[in-house]
């Protein structure tokens, strides 16, 4: 009955700001000056996978209704819980005073999608897998070229720039469509009269 609450900045702090597998594509990092070239971990996606485990994504300042139902349902939650919290940090390079706003951002480009996993649900003849973000609008370069760590590398190789953000953006479309595609497979299928799936 663990919970667990994840303040994910994307930033490997506590070694000088080195990449991680927590470094989004095409960010800036110690060690990565030119832009990181693989996608981030998703160690949401990990934790769904164990079937028992609340999983929640959460942004506070694009969705503060959506994060506190999380923290509700995580905290009733009767085994291990996990909450994926988007978090400004100092790091990224802007005024944090605009940190729910940057929030947003992430959350309507697709960035950061919103979404509940409560394997709750299945016993009421729901998929556990809440999509609670609408699909990506806008561009992502829109949003990344808010914070330094993605300017820096526009600034250093433009167009090294632009094929990580293309490949981004298509990396955030793929990952939406495989949420949508997990939430109607998971969702149980109604039984027939002589007990068999329909």
């Amino acid at each position: 009955n663990v919970k667990i609450l994840v303040l994910d900045t994307e930033v490997y702090s506590n070694t000088g700001g080195q990449q991680s597998k927590s470094t989004p594509k095409g960010a800036a990092a110690k060690f990565s000056v030119g832009g990181k070239a693989t996608q981030k971990k998703d160690l949401a996606m990990l934790a769904m996978t164990y079937g028992h485990v609340y999983v929640a994504r959460v942004a506070f300042g694009a969705r503060d209704a959506q994060t506190v139902r999380a923290f509700m349902e995580a905290d009733s939650y009767p085994g291990p819980s996990l909450i994926l919290a988007y978090s400004h940090c100092i790091a990224h390079g802007y005024d944090l005073a605009q940190g729910a706003n940057q929030q947003k951002r992430a959350v309507e480009s697709g960035y950061w999608p919103l979404y509940r996993f409560d394997p709750r649900r299945v016993a009421e003849g729901e998929s556990p897998l809440k999509l609670d973000s609408s699909p990506p609008k806008g561009r992502l370069v829109d949003f990344a070229r808010n914070e330094t760590r993605f300017r820096m590398v526009e600034q250093q190789d433009p167009a090294r720039f632009r094929v990580l953000m293309d490949e981004a953006q298509a990396e955030i479309h793929t990952r939406w469509a495989t949420y949508e595609q997990l939430a109607l497979a998971m969702t149980p299928r109604a039984k027939t009269d002589d007990g068999k799936g329909a």
